[in-house]
């Protein structure tokens, strides 16, 4: 049997200044979840009513033949999921970038992880 130690702190500070950006930009978006006592997207479970929060990372109008849709990915470090709001063409604040907490029935449609006309608070940054 193999023991394993836990990372010393040099260890640790140079896995840290070795790590790219998109990781560590990844691991503080998960750790912001988590204090802010939110579920990861990738632990949602489909049908359940979830709050989630994280930075936006692209915003989309669809104009559809029945209803037109405002839909914006949220990635919170652990996964994405797709924000979609009927019937709006624009919210004020909804841009790519910003800091979103939602609450809504966690589902999937055409593949894709994604929740209804959440409730939404737009964050500081």
């Amino acid at each position: 049997m193999t023991e394993t130690r836990p990372a010393g702190w040099l260890t640790r500070t140079l896995q840290r200044l070795t790590v790219d950006d998109q990781t560590r930009d990844a691991e503080q978006l998960r750790d912001d979840a988590v204090s802010a006592g939110c579920e990861a997207v990738s632990a949602c479970q489909k049908g359940k009513v979830v709050t989630v929060t994280g930075r936006l990372k692209s915003v989309v109008y669809t104009p559809r033949e029945t209803v037109p849709t405002l839909e914006a990915e949220l990635f919170d470090g652990s996964g994405s999921v797709t924000l979609v709001w009927l019937g709006r063409r624009r919210i004020p604040g909804i841009e790519p970038g910003r800091t979103l907490t939602a609450r809504g029935r966690f589902g999937s449609f055409e593949g894709r992880e994604v929740i209804y006309n959440p409730w939404y608070e737009l964050g500081l940054g």
